[in-house]
């Protein structure tokens, strides 16, 4: 018999029903950096009893302002494996699938051919993301998305919303844009931030992992992020409601050929 104890205090807010329903749920997680690796644990910590985890990144020195993996003694190391022994160490009954690949088109297909009761991207690069998004629509799974938590610094701002309504967002606005030719958004649900972005921020990158440019980030913010999109998850096999934000008509794109404005654009 499997022990449960250690989720006695979690058992007490949801019930040892909801505690039962979780164990037999699968959540993928795409993406452990700053947001993933914190949701990735916050999902195991909740009891979820299998779950796959994605990533083909190592360890770099940058990283260590602001994800869970990243120490000054494993510079170089695969964040999956990380996670691996972390998320075991937690919770040594997870049935745990790890792929130390980064997420290409083909790879999307074959993982999302496994049944998933919930995914959570938590990719900060466009292509990868729209791919898996795409994907996750086309196969009907239900799906949470984190976007752009760089060049901001106030956790308070953070919402949920489906990806159509949400706005002050340059990185969603970009994966709205290429996405509408795709499918259909309005299954998708995204944490966002309402906060104006600090774009003195951005720098410039190498454009490895079809990553161009990034905005700098502080230490809390990506996981705060990642704790929110775990809600959403959480919340969702439970049952549990979830507050979704509206778009404002201040922010509703022009019908007509005028020039837009910046509240429209994002």
């Amino acid at each position: 018999m499997e022990d449960i104890s250690w989720l006695s205090r979690s058992a007490i807010l949801v019930g040892d029903e909801g505690i039962q329903t979780l164990q037999k749920k699968h959540v993928l997680v795409v993406g452990l950096g700053g947001v993933g690796s914190f949701a990735a644990e916050f999902i195991c910590r909740a009891g979820v009893g299998e779950m796959t985890i994605v990533d083909g990144d190592v360890v770099d020195p940058t990283n260590r302002n602001r994800q869970l993996p990243a120490l000054s003694t494993n510079h170089g190391v695969s964040k999956a494996f990380i996670m691996k022994e972390r998320l075991l160490a937690i919770n040594p009954n997870l049935k745990l699938h790890v792929v130390e690949e980064f997420l290409s088109p083909q790879m999307c297909e074959e993982i999302l051919q496994n049944h998933y009761d919930y995914i959570m991207d938590c990719i900060d690069s466009v292509t990868p993301k729209l791919t898996l998004l795409s994907t996750a629509v086309k196969t009907n799974i239900p799906i949470v998305s984190s976007m752009g938590a760089g060049g901001k610094m106030d956790p308070t701002k953070i919402r949920v919303a489906m990806l159509p309504d949400t706005y002050q967002c340059v990185f969603a606005f970009y994966i709205r844009k290429r996405l509408k030719k795709l499918v259909d958004m309005s299954q998708i649900k995204a944490v966002y931030s309402q906060e104006v972005v600090n774009k003195d921020s951005l720098v410039m990158t190498d454009g490895s992992n079809f990553k161009r440019s990034a905005y700098g980030t502080i230490s809390y913010l990506p996981g705060a992020f990642g704790g929110v999109c775990a809600s959403v998850v959480i919340r969702d096999l439970l049952g549990v409601p979830v507050d979704m934000e509206k778009r404002p008509k201040a922010y509703e794109p022009k019908k007509n050929k005028q020039k837009k404005t910046s509240l429209e654009t994002v």
